[in-house]
């Protein structure tokens, strides 16, 4: 029988909910189990897809399309797995599908309530991730407080699932904070004590606290904890601020948490955690011999979430090139003429990075015009490959006017266009290309070297498309189509002969990013940026 951890948050958010379940599914997977992680978040969009990342932060794409919510992004780094639609649900799709049912009359003229109609939709999303494969165990993040209007139904949901199943089937996992008043000099552990209150007033009894803090907890605080919480002191967990996410399964490990999860589910330890290659990452993670700067232009820098993933790739590939890579946060729409020799002054290396709409887009194509013209490596993603092409297009093809129609809908030269196909769907979602595509690489380009291979699969998130009308006349000038879609013939990859490292990729090769695989991509990208920093020195 499936086993469910859920995982639910107390005191105050962004404790860190997402990289505690992934943490513990990466410890239990080390065990020999059979894990996969569901997200459940409370907002009423059905999907990320159409928040402003200064709202949510990233948007993250699965294998099979899915808009999902960024600690999905985590789960697949941390497990080396992939997820589906299947491991994110929200408010909004659990009402949505509750409303059609009603609509189709399958409630057969009975009130439609949130008990036990909504939750029961939200147990039969959580079962359905059971059938999909053969799990031993299923962490459930309950997104948002404990407390939270917007949770209620979930945590009631988890109280059903608790009572149903049995708690050595269902077990609860609270992260919560203990904080420290530097005026007082000590821990406090009144919020906590709330928060555990609050949850048992839902009618749930934590199995297990992780107190998130600065300093270490003592053991009169956990055995205080303990007393006030209805646990025993082993279950309290003292989770210290970490100067990586990726410290963080290991100080788990330290603290016995998942050897106390398998205790309290009743499960046979199947082996020690294998963990040599994890320990190995965060060995050459904390001993770098090179450091380099790279340049990321994007609209959204101001919150660091926006980009997530692809910090976390530069993380990965940093690693596998023993090198610690900083990056400088540049603003596109603080970009012209005059400062962009000063803006990117100094860097190894620029990253033009993905987004939508047309604010900040003239500052991405000054500054890959002037990392063209003086031979920086560079890469584009998404929007930064539409602007690449834009910026070849007006300054080499000499097609002054050359736009995007997403930016000017009656731009004379369309270098990037909606498929025509697209034009007649009104939904935003409908009228994406969502999700992994194949792509096939020319014979002898850098993109073909990078992955050693012809065939490549990547993960999509955009609306425009490269203009293939336009395709000899660049491809004459020197800026070549490296990939392309074998089924439709859309260009999927550009790269510039006659340049150190240059090339644009209209996919998010960040999603695929490994704490374990690490992107082809980004490795060369900063091999190329290490060669470039030695050149200038």
């Amino acid at each position: 029988m499936t086993k469910y951890i859920f995982v639910t948050g107390g005191v105050s958010s962004s404790l860190g909910k997402g990289i505690i379940a992934a943490s513990v599914g990466k410890l239990l997977q080390a065990r020999g189990f059979s894990v996969t992680v569901l997200k459940l978040d409370p907002y009423i969009n059905v999907d990320p897809g159409t928040l402003n990342p200064y709202e949510h932060g990233e948007c993250y794409v699965t294998e099979d399309g899915a808009e999902t919510d960024l600690d999905l992004g985590h789960y697949e780094r941390f497990l080396n797995q992939n997820s589906s639609q299947a491991n994110n649900v929200t408010t909004g799709r659990i009402y949505q599908s509750v409303i059609n049912r009603e609509r189709a009359g399958d409630y057969l003229g009975k009130t439609v309530q949130v008990v036990p109609h909504i939750t029961n939709e939200i147990k039969r999303n959580i079962m359905a991730l059971a059938n999909q494969g053969s799990y031993d165990i299923i962490l459930v993040e309950i997104g948002g407080t404990v407390g939270d209007i917007e949770s209620l139904p979930y945590v009631e949901a988890m109280r059903q699932m608790r009572w149903e199943l049995g708690r050595e089937n269902c077990l609860t996992v609270h992260l919560t904070l203990v904080p420290y008043l530097r005026a007082a000099g000590e821990l406090k552990t009144k919020p906590t004590q709330h928060s555990v209150k609050e949850l048992l007033g839902s009618g749930i009894q934590p199995d297990i606290l992780v107190c998130r803090t600065e300093h270490p907890l003592s053991m009169e605080i956990k055995r205080k904890l303990a007393l006030f919480c209805n646990l025993d002191a082993p279950s309290v967990i003292e989770a210290r601020d970490a100067k990586s996410i990726y410290d963080v399964p290991m100080l788990m490990l330290k603290e016995k948490l998942d050897s106390n999860i398998l205790t309290k589910l009743r499960l046979l330890d199947r082996h020690e955690p294998k963990l040599d290659r994890w320990k190995g990452f965060l060995g050459q993670l904390k001993n770098p011999m090179h450091e380099i700067e790279i340049g990321l232009v994007g609209k959204y820098i101001e919150l660091q979430d926006a980009y997530k993933s692809i910090h976390e790739a530069f993380i990965h590939a940093g690693v596998s090139n023993e090198c610690k890579v900083h990056i400088r946060h540049i603003h596109s729409a603080h970009i012209n003429e005059s400062t962009v020799a000063q803006e990117l002054k100094g860097l190894s290396a620029v990253l033009v990075a993905p987004g939508f709409g047309e604010r900040g887009v003239e500052g991405k194509i000054t500054a890959i015009r002037y990392l063209r013209e003086n031979n920086i490596p560079f890469l584009g993603i998404c929007l930064g490959m539409q602007c690449a092409v834009i910026e070849f297009a007006r300054n080499v093809l000499g097609l002054q006017q050359a736009n995007s129609t997403e930016m000017q809908a009656q731009t004379p030269e369309p270098v990037i266009s909606m498929m025509e196909e697209q034009e007649s769907i009104e939904n935003l979602g409908g009228s994406m290309r969502l999700g992994a595509y194949p792509c096939q690489l020319q014979e002898g380009s850098k993109m073909a070297q990078i992955y050693g291979q012809k065939e490549i699969s990547e993960r999509h998130r955009h609306r425009y498309e490269f203009n293939n009308n336009y395709l000899q006349a660049f491809e004459e000038a020197g800026l070549i189509a490296s990939g392309r879609n074998p089924e439709t013939g859309l260009v999927e990859a550009v790269e510039l002969k006659n340049h150190p490292w240059f090339l644009a990729v209209q996919f998010h090769p960040e999603y695929k990013s490994r704490v374990e695989n690490p992107h082809p991509i980004f490795i060369d990208f900063i091999r190329a940026a290490l060669a470039y920093k030695e050149s200038e020195a």
